[in-house]
Formats: C-alpha cells, sequence, structure tokens
C-alpha cells in the first residue's frame, strides 16, 4: 500500500466525520455528580487493564473539548460522532438526573455545531453504571427498560439540536467478551448469562428507537454493529463450524433480530427460552441506516477455554498486521460492506474504521504516520469500490479523533488523528489528520440523498 488520495470519488454529499467514546476520552470520572460505570470497576481489578491504566484522566475530553472541536474545524470534519456517558447523566442508572452532567453535553453539543459539524449521538459505547451491574446488569430482562427511560432522558434534552442518533455501539463486542470470552467489562464468563444479555440488548435497542421516534423530530435512527469477515484459521472441519458459530454471535445476533425479527440459525434454538411473546415485534423496529464498524477479518480455531469453544487465530504469514496484531485486508472491508448491504438493504455509514500504530511525534512537533495513511488510503479505495458496484455507504468516520483509552490495552495503543501527550495533554495532529483533510475536500462526484 502507498500514501496518497484514493483514486475514486465518494458521493456527493457523503458524510465524512470522526469517532470518540466516553469512557476513552472524557476523563472526569469523578466529577460533578457521574456515578461508578463498569468500566470504572473493571480497570481497577488487578491484571484486567495494561499497565494498571484507567479511564480517570484519559484524554481530559470533558475539559479540553471545545479545544479538539477547534481540531475538528481547522481539518474540515463534516461529523462528531460521539457518546454519552449513561453514569454522567443518571448516576444510578435510573432515577435522578444528574443536571451537571446534561450541561456538559449541552456544550458539547453546541460547540460542535457552532463550528459548522453535524453531532452524531451515540447513547450507549460500554459504559453501563455501575449500580445497575448491581441489579445484574443486561442479564437483568429489566435493563432494556432501564435503558429505554435513559434514552427518553437524552432525546428530550438534546433532540432539538442533535437528529442523528444510534442506540448501541457494537453490542456484540462488549457482549461477547463481558459475558463470555473474558478481557472486557464486566468481567462475566457464562453462555447462559451471554443468551441473556444478547437479548436485552436486543429489546433495548428497539425501546430506544421508540422513544426517540417519539420525542425526535426528523430523527435518523440506527446502531452500530462491528461486522468482521470470520474465517477458519484452517482447513480442519472443527475450524470452519468454529467460524461459523463466531459468524451467528459477532455478525448476525444483533442486525438479524433487529433487521428481520428473527436471530440467526445457529442460536436461534439456544435463545428460544429467554424469548417472550411479541419481543420480536419490540426489537424489531424501523431504523434509518445500519452503522459498520470493521478493522479486519477475524481468523478462527477451535478451542476448549471458554464456553463457545472458540478463539481467535493467526491470518496467514503474509498478511500484514498492526501493532495490535489485527490483520490489514482491505479487500475483507469490501466484501463485509457488500455482504451487510444485501443481507439488510438499508444505507450503510461506516461509523469506524482505522488502526493502531506506535507514533511517536519529532523533535519539530511533527507525527508521521506512514503505516496509518497507507491503511487509510488502500481501505476507503475498498469502500469507493464497494460503492461502485452498488452498495449504500453514505458516510464514513474514522476511529478515532484522538490517541485515547483503548479498554483492555490501556493507553498502550494509537488509533487517533490527533496524538495526545498523556502527561501533559498536549495535541499534536498526526500527518494522517492532513491526509483526511485532502480526502475530505477531495472527494465529490456522485449524487445520493442522504436520510
Amino acid at each position: 500500500m502507498t500514501a496518497g488520495r484514493a483514486s475514486a470519488k465518494a458521493p456527493s454529499r457523503f458524510t465524512w466525520g470522526v469517532a470518540t467514546s466516553s469512557y476513552q476520552v472524557e476523563g472526569a470520572a469523578h466529577e460533578d455528580g457521574r456515578g461508578l460505570s463498569i468500566w470504572d470497576t473493571y480497570s481497577r481489578l488487578p491484571g484486567k487493564i495494561k499497565n494498571g491504566d484507567t479511564g480517570d484522566v484519559a484524554c481530559d475530553h470533558y475539559h479540553r473539548y471545545r479545544e479538539d472541536v477547534a481540531l475538528m474545524r481547522e481539518f474540515g470534519v463534516e461529523a462528531y460522532r460521539f457518546s454519552v456517558a449513561w453514569p454522567r447523566i443518571l448516576p444510578e442508572g435510573r432515577g435522578a438526573i444528574n443536571e451537571a452532567g446534561l450541561a456538559f453535553y449541552d456544550r458539547l453539543i453546541d460547540a460542535v455545531i457552532a463550528a459548522g459539524i453535524e453531532p452524531w449521538l451515540c447513547l450507549y459505547h460500554w459504559d453501563l453504571p455501575q449500580s445497575l451491574q448491581d441489579k445484574g446488569g443486561w442479564t437483568n430482562r429489566d435493563c432494556a427498560q432501564w435503558f429505554a427511560d435513559y434514552a427518553n432522558v437524552v432525546a428530550h434534552r438534546y433532540g432539538d439540536r442533535v437528529k442523528r442518533f444510534a442506540t448501541f455501539n457494537e453490542p456484540s463486542v462488549f457482549t461477547l467478551f463481558g459475558f463470555c470470552l473474558g478481557g472486557q467489562a464486566p468481567g462475566i464468563v457464562d453462555r447462559s448469562m451471554l443468551l441473556r444479555a444478547i437479548h436485552h440488548v436486543n429489546l433495548g435497542h428497539g425501546a430506544a428507537v421508540d422513544r426517540l421516534r417519539a420525542s425526535v423530530k426528523k430523527a435518523s435512527l440506527g446502531a452500530i454493529h462491528n461486522c468482521q469477515p470470520c474465517r477458519p484459521a484452517t482447513e480442519k472441519p472443527e475450524d470452519r463450524v468454529a467460524a461459523e458459530t463466531l459468524d451467528a454471535y459477532w455478525n448476525l445476533a444483533f442486525p438479524d433480530p433487529q433487521f428481520r425479527g428473527v436471530y440467526p440459525p445457529a442460536i436461534a434454538g439456544l435463545m428460544t427460552p429467554h424469548l417472550k411473546p411479541d419481543d420480536f415485534e419490540h426489537i424489531c423496529r424501523p431504523v434509518d441506516w445500519f452503522g459498520l464498524n470493521h478493522y479486519s477479518p477475524v481468523y478462527v480455531v477451535a478451542s476448549n477455554n471458554n464456553p463457545l469453544g472458540l478463539w481467535f487465530g493467526s491470518a496467514p504469514a503474509d498478511v500484514p498486521r498492526s501493532t495490535m496484531g489485527w490483520p490489514v485486508e482491505p479487500d475483507a472491508f469490501r466484501e463485509i460492506l457488500t455482504t451487510m448491504h444485501k443481507r439488510y438493504g438499508v444505507p450503510i455509514y461506516v461509523t469506524e474504521n482505522g488502526t493502531a500504530y506506535a507514533d511517536k511525534p519529532t523533535p519539530d512537533g511533527k507525527v508521521p504516520d506512514e503505516p496509518r495513511i497507507s491503511y487509510l488510503t488502500a481501505y476507503t479505495a475498498a469502500m469507493f469500490d464497494a460503492i461502485a458496484t452498488g452498495v449504500d455507504v453514505r458516510g464514513y468516520f474514522v476511529w478515532a479523533l484522538l490517541d485515547n483509552f483503548e479498554w483492555s490495552s490501556g493507553y498502550s495503543e494509537r488509533f487517533g488523528l490527533v496524538y495526545v501527550d498523556y502527561p501533559t495533554q498536549r495535541r499534536l495532529p498526526k500527518e494522517s489528520f492532513r491526509w483526511f483533510a485532502d480526502q475530505i475536500k477531495g472527494h465529490s462526484a456522485l449524487s445520493v440523498p442522504t436520510v
């Protein structure tokens, strides 16, 4: 791969954006009445997070959001996808509302709009209030209603200014790793709890969509799914079965019920004990777009080390990898865009795509990151190829605006277009941000409507 402008053109009125999430960038974890989240708890468990890192300070976006918005404006970003921290709005997860938390997002949203940038608000990016986890969290069917009530608060407060709402970010990831495979909050390894959590999150999605529709005029709604081709790491029959199983949990367990009103066949029988009459009617609510996050394909092997009987294997030796160890295969991006377009038939927004590398500033304050530019060039070219074949892609968001807290990796991995020097919180735009600005300026051709 080589750096430079991708040769294809994005459709006009195409949305170019950047993304963050509350726990990963905000900091101010114990300020202005914010309650604890499951990630505040989990990150303090010995050995769970690399270097013992936490999101207590993160990128201090809570205090430095004006500087971050100014950077987005300088580089021509058109949309900012961020998440609201449930425990900052409702410290106990339900009940008393924290006005100071609501006021922070008022300030953020107003600053984003004043900069000519469209706010895209995600209700849930993994930071469940700890007080609700103490009541069972997503394994408790009541959590769907608690989530809907929270969505109602957010809709009433910000719906006059925000029209783009996502219910959940990557529900397959936070359920699989949080309830079965290990490595994420709340740190449970139990397949029966995984199945309950999947169903209750789906119920929460449908209930929140209804609340948003009722409260926000001209709302444009969706959910965000991490979609990755699941490939057997070898030709062994057991690895093929493992890849098919992971595909059902990873790629289909949420979009299928939300768009089709069914669970995929591989897990449908397992979900039956958790279903009540009319559940799919409440889950399968009309939405306007499909949010697709993608980084790489997944290679899968059979394993006896967890309740699903599978684990993540190695890509072929000749496939390049990021510092996260994820294979860099742009063709997989084109493949999954095409697959999801054909399966669900709604407009797609790429709500996350990016890569981690060991970026370092030079003495003159520049941050060269040629590998990231090469990655983004190749992946956007693959997206344009998909568009050329008829895949209805309406926007592209880079993960992430800032280097940030990367969950179990702590601060050891850098995905940002902006370098963050954590001890000083100094921001340094990387060369990839300048590349991205060039893409935004240089792409306009076809004409498609937006939703």
